[in-house]
C-alpha cells in the first residue's frame, strides 16, 4: 500500500512545484502583455490594480488558505471551517467594499481615470482573492495538492489568455485589461465542490475571524517589506533608473519566494498535525533544517548574486537594468531570509499563534530605518540594506519564537 501513497505524494509535489513556477512566470507574462498593449502611461491604472492584487493575495488569499488547512487538521474534517466561514466572508466583504470606496474617493490620483470602473475592479479583486484562498485551502485540506498546483497555473493562464484576446482585437482600454486580471479568478469554477466545506465535527473550531485577521496583518507587513523597496527609494529621491533596477532586482530574486508560496500549501496541515501530537523532537529537527538551509543558501545566494546577478538582470529585463554586485548580493541574501520567514510563518500559524507572527514584523520593522540612517551610503544601497535588515531581524525573532513555542508545547521527545 505504501507505493501508491508515495507515488501520489511525489506526483503531487511535482505538480505543485510546476504549478507554482508556471503561475509565477505567467503573472509576469500577463503584466508584460499589458504594458506592451497599452504603453507605459496607459498601463498605469492596471499597474495600481496589480499592486492591490499582490496585497490582497497577502492579506486575504494566504490567511484564508492556511486557516482552512490548519482548522481541517485540528478537526480531522471541515466542520470548523463551515462554522467559521460566514464570519470570515462578512469580513472579506467589508474589507473589499472599504478598499473599493477608498479607491473611488482617490480614483483620479490612483488611476487617472474618472468613473467607477477601477474602484469596482478593486472590490472584485478583494472578493476573488478570498475565493482563491477558500479553494486552495479546501483542496489542501483534502490533500489534493495536484489540484492546488494546477489552479496556481490556470489562474494566471486565464489572465494571459484574456489579454491575448484583447491584444488580438486591438483593444486599448485599460478597464478591459483590468477585467482580464479579474478573469483569472474564474479558475475557482474548476473545483466548485471546494467552494463549499463539508459538514462534520466543529468541536475544535477556534476564533476563525481573529486567526484570519492576525494572519492577514502579519502577512501584509511581510509583503510591504518584500515589495516596498522601490517606493522607499523613490520617496528618498532615488533616480528613476535606480528605482526600476531595484524593482527588477527584487522581482528576480523574489522568484524562489513566489515558488515557495505555492509549495507551502502542503506544509500547514503537516506541521499542525505534529503540533497536535506534541512531537517536539520532530519539530526541533524541522527548525534546525530551516536554520541550516538559510545559512547555506544565504552564503551561496550572496556570492552567486554578486558574481552573476548584474548580468542576469540585464539578460532578463533588458540592457541597462542592472545593480552593482554589492546591491545584488544584499538583495539575494535578503530574499533567502524572506523565504525562510515564509516557512517560519507557516510554523507559527500551525501552532495557532498568528498574533505572534504579526508581532515579529512589528518588532523587526525598526531595524529598517536604523539600517538606512546608520549606513550612510547611496540611497540605493541604503534601501537594499533596509530590506535585508528587516528580513534578517524578523528571521532571528521567528527562531526565538519557534523555540519558545516548542517549550510551551511540552509533549514527547519522539525519535
Amino acid at each position: 500500500m505504501e507505493k501508491p501513497v508515495t507515488a501520489r505524494g511525489g506526483r503531487d509535489a511535482s505538480v505543485l512545484a510546476a504549478g507554482s513556477l508556471g503561475g509565477g512566470v505567467l503573472a509576469y507574462v500577463f503584466f508584460a502583455m499589458v504594458t506592451r498593449a497599452l504603453g507605459a502611461d496607459d498601463a498605469a491604472p492596471v499597474a495600481v490594480l496589480w499592486a492591490w492584487w499582490s496585497f490582497a493575495g497577502a492579506a486575504l488569499t494566504f490567511p484564508i488558505q492556511h486557516w482552512i488547512a490548519r482548522q481541517s487538521a485540528l478537526d480531522h474534517g471541515e466542520g470548523g471551517i463551515r462554522h467559521g466561514l460566514p464570519r470570515v466572508a462578512a469580513a472579506v466583504a467589508a474589507v473589499s467594499l472599504a478598499a473599493g470606496g477608498l479607491a473611488w474617493l482617490a480614483r483620479d490620483r490612483l488611476f487617472g481615470l474618472d468613473g467607477a470602473s477601477f474602484p469596482l475592479l478593486v472590490v472584485a479583486v478583494g472578493v476573488g482573492s478570498a475565493l482563491i484562498g477558500l479553494v486552495r485551502g479546501t483542496l489542501s485540506a483534502r490533500r489534493r495538492f495536484s489540484a492546488v498546483g494546477t489552479g496556481l497555473a490556470v489562474e494566471n493562464a486565464l489572465r494571459c489568455a484574456a489579454a491575448a484576446v484583447l491584444m488580438a482585437g486591438g483593444v486599448e482600454d485599460p478597464v478591459a485589461y483590468g477585467l482580464a486580471l479579474v478573469a483569472g479568478y474564474a479558475a475557482v469554477l474548476i473545483w466548485p465542490a471546494a467552494l463549499v466545506p463539508r459538514r462534520g465535527n466543529a468541536g475544535a473550531a477556534g476564533p476563525s475571524l481573529a486567526f484570519v485577521s492576525a494572519a492577514s496583518a502579519g502577512q501584509l507587513l511581510a509583503q510591504v517589506t518584500l515589495t516596498g523597496g522601490p517606493v522607499l527609494l523613490a520617496a528618498v529621491g532615488g533616480a528613476p533608473a535606480e528605482v526600476t533596477a531595484l524593482f527588477a532586482g527584487l522581482a528576480l530574486f523574489r522568484a524562489p519566494y513566489t515558488l515557495g508560496l505555492g509549495l507551502v500549501s502542503a506544509l500547514t496541515g503537516r506541521l499542525t498535525r505534529l503540533v497536535v501530537a506534541r512531537r517536539r523532537a520532530t519539530l526541533r529537527r524541522v527548525r534546525h533544517g530551516v536554520v541550516a538551509a538559510t545559512v547555506v543558501l544565504g552564503l551561496l545566494g550572496g556570492l552567486g548574486a554578486a558574481w552573476l546577478g548584474p548580468d542576469l538582470m540585464e539578460l532578463v529585463f533588458g540592457e541597462g537594468v542592472r545593480l552593482e554586485p554589492g546591491a545584488t548580493a544584499v538583495i539575494a541574501v535578503g530574499s533567502v531570509f524572506a523565504l525562510a520567514n515564509l516557512v517560519w510563518t507557516i510554523g507559527t500559524l500551525a501552532r495557532g499563534r498568528p498574533v505572534a507572527a504579526a508581532w515579529v514584523w512589528l518588532v523587526a520593522a525598526p531595524a529598517g530605518p536604523a539600517a538606512f540612517l546608520l549606513r550612510g551610503g547611496s540611497a540605493l544601497d541604503d534601501t537594499a540594506a533596509t530590506f535585508l535588515a528587516v528580513e534578517a531581524t524578523a528571521w532571528v525573532a521567528f527562531v526565538v519564537l519557534d523555540v519558545r513555542s516548542d517549550r510551551l508545547l511540552g509533549g514527547q521527545e519522539d525519535r
